[in-house]
């Protein structure tokens, strides 16, 4: 169960999850901020006010991933700590942070990956309309140059947008995330500008970047199964597969968007938002692509339109994150679950390797987050013992491992993640964390998975589930 010797070993974490210090350094409010504050988004009203206050202990986290052995790490930029109002010039002060966390990391041996957004949009530009509005797209570009310009000189691994999907389809269509719309015609037109946002991006971080840095995007494709082979089942299948995948793969890999997803979507939309030129700005070449995999999702045809909330596992509200999908019904997958309610299941992450090194072959693959939420407690010593998590671990990287023997082109896994941190609309109680974080005191305990996976990292093997 080795795995190559550049394999990187790696934790990812995002910006307004773990930073805090939300108006330290001229950082102005973002969605998740707005969000969080109003009534009824978050599990007992928390917000990422604080966090885990990363902001002022970074240096002590960069150490404790160096103890751990960890050869990479995976973070966020606040766009709104950058340029607060998402135009104009970048404040120094905010750049200035990750400019000493990059510092930090590379002193420590530790490979920095940036993610450029990962849904904290400024407040300013959803207050002008947010990802529905084309502009948005453009101002993305400006602020990926800025950073770029700032950065490009030290982080080789960047990552335009992380699970555009998320952004879309629970930010503008079930408005389980920020900035909680319902409304499914701007989830599919924000769907459109997350991807033209990544192409602009892309393309304005090669013109101020060496040529060796990578430039990819992070997608949360769905493993979609069919409950039968039925073909009203099917069916369902490929069309969730066109709303979860194609709509961002087929752009992005193909430079086209799913022929069936027309059709399937035209009581939404007519797509007159796509213009002359979107598709082959978005189809720039990747360096890489990232793949985020938690839980396979399970569908069938359903009799009628489908009303109130789905077992998709994205959250419960009355509105759908899946437009033009109401006769599509979500199974829960059987097997063994984490605190969100996710089935446990590698063979899913093994098929999304191999599917996207059929999609794009060639094309250097990161599974840039896979990780699982436990009810972790301390034991009376102090100490942090989550076998379930080295048990989930240990099942998904021989899943990596597996599909690296199948032929793919696998460079490196983030384990998400690093701390146990502000959970979006959970708040604070799913912990995710291979470290343990006392919100009463934001001290860090590593957990015995943390422990299982740093030895993981130092010796390239997996060890045994019992380790501690």
């Amino acid at each position: 169960m080795t795995f190559p010797p550049a394999f990187l070993w790696g934790a990812a974490t995002s910006a307004y999850q773990i930073e805090g210090a939300v108006r330290e350094g001229g950082r102005t409010p973002s969605i998740w901020d707005t969000f969080s504050h109003t009534q009824g988004r978050t599990a007992g009203g928390e917000t990422g006010d604080i966090a885990v206050d990363h902001y002022h202990r970074y240096r002590d986290d960069v150490a404790l991933m160096a103890e751990l052995g960890l050869t990479a790490y995976r973070f966020s930029v606040s766009w709104s700590r950058v340029q607060p109002t998402g135009r104009g010039p970048a404040v120094q002060m905010g750049l200035d942070f990750y400019r000493r966390l990059v510092d930090e990391l590379l002193s420590a041996g530790i490979k920095p990956a940036l993610t450029l957004y990962h849904w904290d949009l400024p407040q300013e530009l959803e207050d002008a309309g947010g990802w529905p509005e084309r502009d948005t797209a453009f101002r993305f570009a400006e602020y990926a140059q800025l950073v770029g310009e700032a950065l490009g000189d030290r982080v080789e691994q960047w990552i335009t947008v992380n699970e555009p999907w998320c952004s879309a389809f629970l930010g503008y269509g079930s408005g389980v995330h920020a900035p909680g719309r319902t409304d499914p015609a701007a989830a599919l037109r924000a769907a459109h500008h997350l991807n033209l946002a990544h192409g602009l991006g892309a393309t304005a971080l090669r013109s101020v970047m060496p040529a060796r840095n990578q430039v990819a995007i992070s997608l949360n494709s769905a493993v979609v199964r069919p409950l039968s082979q039925e073909p009203a089942d099917l069916a369902a299948a490929r069309r969730i597969d066109d709303l979860a995948n194609g709509i961002f793969h087929g752009p992005i890999l193909h430079g086209a968007y799913p022929e069936s997803l027309f059709p399937e979507t035209a009581s939404v939309t007519d797509w007159s938002y796509i213009l002359d030129g979107d598709v082959r700005t978005i189809h720039v070449p990747l360096d890489a692509l990232g793949l985020n995999y938690y839980t396979p999702t399970l569908v069938s045809a359903a009799p009628g339109e489908i009303k109130g909330p789905r077992q998709d596992g994205h959250g419960a509200s009355e509105h759908s994150p899946w437009p033009g999908a109401g006769t599509v019904l979500f199974h829960q997958t059987p097997g063994e679950r984490t605190e969100m309610g996710w089935t446990i299941d590698p063979t899913g992450l093994h098929e999304l390797i191999m599917r996207y090194t059929r999609e794009a072959p060639g094309l250097p693959l990161y599974v840039t987050e896979n990780g699982a939420a436990y009810d972790d407690k301390p034991d009376p010593d102090g100490r942090v013992h989550d076998p379930e998590r080295i048990a989930y671990l240990h099942g998904h990287l021989s899943a990596v491992r597996r599909a690296l023997t199948d032929g793919a082109d696998v460079r490196g896994y983030y384990l998400w993640s690093l701390l146990d941190n502000f959970e979006w609309a959970y708040g604070y109680g799913k912990r995710f964390g291979a470290v343990y974080v006392d919100y009463a005191t934001l001290e860090r305990t590593p957990k015995s998975s943390a422990r299982w996976y740093g030895e993981a990292a130092r010796t390239g093997a997996l060890p045994a589930v019992q380790a501690d």
